[in-house]
């Protein structure tokens, strides 16, 4: 695969290059990186998301033996509860239909959805919560709200009633198109 070569005075905004080096970056380029991922709200979102995400598969552990991925976690989400064709999953995420063929055959194995032909195209299947998974949704949202009065111990309640309320806002804002 060929290389796009990156002209002097043609770097990626706010980014210069490192005269030519390819060794690892150095402590002021980490330094500064550090410092603009922190200065970005949604980057410390995405980040702190991640973490709480792996927190909560550690905690939820296994089903039927087999252990839970932050990869199903990040699947189950964009299930509708009438049921969502793989195709339209692989789009949701942004991954191919083999890539969540291979997730939804996992959680299959783990009882939690299952293939149903899809009423609208008798040639197409959607993928749906069982009654397992319908149950799952309940104990992955206690473990959820665990999570949570741990944060409101450690960061108080009040900013963390504050959050929610903000969270909740730029939800309700993206989801009626008002922004975003």
């Amino acid at each position: 695969m060929a290389q796009k070569k990156v002209q002097a005075g043609h770097e990626p905004r706010g980014v210069s290059s490192d005269a030519g080096s390819s060794a690892a970056p150095g402590a002021e380029f980490r330094s500064r990186l550090e410092t603009e991922k922190r200065a970005s709200t949604l980057q410390v979102l995405f980040k702190v998301a991640r973490l709480l995400d792996e927190r909560a598969v550690a905690r939820l552990g296994t089903l039927r033996g087999q252990r839970l991925r932050r990869s199903h976690t990040q699947l189950l989400p964009h299930i509708d509860l009438e049921g969502t064709r793989m195709s339209d999953l692989a789009e949701r995420l942004g991954v191919s239909k083999q890539a969540v063929t291979q997730l939804v055959d996992e959680l299959e194995s783990f009882g939690v959805v299952e293939r149903v032909p899809d009423p609208e195209d008798a040639r197409a299947r959607r993928v749906c919560f069982t009654a397992r998974g319908r149950a799952g949704f309940f104990e992955g949202l206690a473990t959820l709200r665990e999570l949570e009065r741990e944060l409101g111990r450690a960061i108080g309640e009040q900013p963390l009633a504050e959050l929610r309320s903000t969270l909740l806002a730029i939800h309700d804002g993206l989801e009626s198109g008002r922004f975003g």
